[in-house]
């Protein structure tokens, strides 16, 4: 799987307005939401921030992978976003995070959503990633950036 398969400019947002945690995730599925992603976009919320509440996703490198597994969505989603400001994700390794991938599926794909997350921890793990995803200043140079990222891989 590779993530530019569901992921689309319009789903990405630079900069995010939040400024927490809760505002971050709602941003993210209001982007989905206003992209017609999402079926029931209170569903979606409500399922992140629970799942969110059990065990932070905030999973160091100044990443966070807010997900969840719902009904409020029909296929599997991702939004991205990136704060002016890194925003507390109560992760990890104790920083605060300075890029959010948003991902969602229905219940019954369980595969695809797993690939989806291993996928975004993959990208994460090369450093050059990581930089650009911290220089990019525009939604088109993310998804630029994970689109070259992917090419390589």
């Amino acid at each position: 799987m590779r993530l530019t398969d569901i992921l689309k400019v319009q789903d990405i947002k630079v900069p995010l307005t939040a400024t927490t945690k809760k505002e971050a995730i709602a941003e993210l599925v209001s982007v989905l939401a206003e992209a017609k992603e999402v079926k029931d976009q209170q569903v979606l919320l409500n399922s992140v921030l629970e799942r969110e509440a059990t065990r932070t996703t905030g999973i160091g490198n100044g990443l966070a992978i807010p997900h969840g597994k719902c009904t409020g969505v029909d296929h599997l989603v991702v939004a991205i976003g990136k704060p002016p400001n890194p925003i507390d994700f109560e992760s990890i390794d104790g920083r605060p995070v300075n890029l959010i991938v948003l991902l969602a599926s229905p219940p019954d794909q369980t595969g695809p959503h797993i690939q989806a997350l291993a996928r975004i921890s993959r990208l994460m793990n090369v450093d050059a990633f990581r930089q650009a995803m911290r220089a990019a200043t525009s939604s088109q140079e993310i998804y630029d950036a994970v689109v070259a990222q992917e090419a390589g891989m």
